[in-house]
């Protein structure tokens, strides 16, 4: 199961995801994949840019980055389970602020450091949703992207290795119990060094990892309610459509459809 960014883009919709999945857990051992929570992504894409500029202008988009994952940390744990949640957010918001403070003095994103920068979404994500399913009752392991996903060192779109890829996946699983929770986005090369994989990286994590495992079903979740007739921004009569064979969903990509 995979969700995307706007669907664990605040706490109710969060309540929603950890409901799925409970639900699915039941009858399927899961893989959960998720983006970073709604438009930190972007934000940190901004961070970088600021510090990248010498505006410290990117210290205030960092506090909106902590408060953001504060506030929901304290809205969805109970108080008992709250301080080590917090302590291991804090951890990683203290090395994002090392890295932007020194993009500040460099005074320039170099594209490791752009992806590295940008993986801190997924990572912050990663911790706090898997944290709140184990709270609530759904036993999962945290598993680190990068010790999975093996990539060439093409930072902003890397390469997949998916021979040595699948190999590591099958590896880690076989020792698994329960469920596993795998940020999206984020892999690493094989020296070690963090990359991504593009834009929307997310669903191809999910893809990788339900291939590698001969999963039965790969679920993309979202918040809206399908693949519409048109944009219902621009169209306000469009319609959802109920079903689409994998070859009208190819064309519709190839023409850059966002879905």
């Amino acid at each position: 199961l995979k969700f995307g960014g706007s669907s664990v883009g605040n706490a109710e919709r969060i309540e929603q995801v950890i409901r799925i999945v409970k639900n699915e857990s039941v009858r399927h051992q899961l893989v959960v994949v998720a983006s970073a929570f709604g438009k930190v992504t972007n934000k940190l894409e901004q961070c970088g840019q600021l510090a990248g500029n010498g505006d410290y202008e990117y210290e205030k988009l960092l506090k909106k980055i902590e408060t953001l994952h504060m506030g929901i940390v304290r809205e969805l744990f109970p108080l008992q389970n709250q301080s080590s949640v917090i302590a291991d957010v804090k951890l990683l918001l203290n090395e994002l602020e090392d890295i932007c403070h020194g993009i500040f003095l460099l005074k320039e994103v170099f594209p490791r450091t752009h992806d590295y920068l940008l993986g801190f979404g997924e990572r912050l994500s990663g911790i706090i949703l898997s944290s709140l399913l184990n709270t609530r009752g759904v036993k999962m392991n945290l598993l680190d992207a990068r010790k999975l996903i093996l990539t060439d060192e093409t930072y902003g779109n890397a390469q997949v290795n998916k021979e040595e890829s699948y190999a590591r996946i099958q590896s880690v699983f076989n020792r698994i119990d329960g469920h596993a929770f795998v940020p999206g986005f984020i892999a690493a090369s094989p020296s070690g060094k963090m990359t991504t994989l593009g834009r929307g990286g997310s669903d191809y994590t999910a893809a990788l990892l339900a291939a590698a495992l001969h999963a039965d079903a790969l679920e993309i979740w979202t918040d809206v309610d399908g693949v519409m007739t048109a944009d219902p921004r621009m169209v306000s009569q469009a319609l959802p459509l109920q079903k689409l064979s994998y070859e009208e969903i190819m064309e519709l990509s190839h023409f850059g459809a966002k879905v």
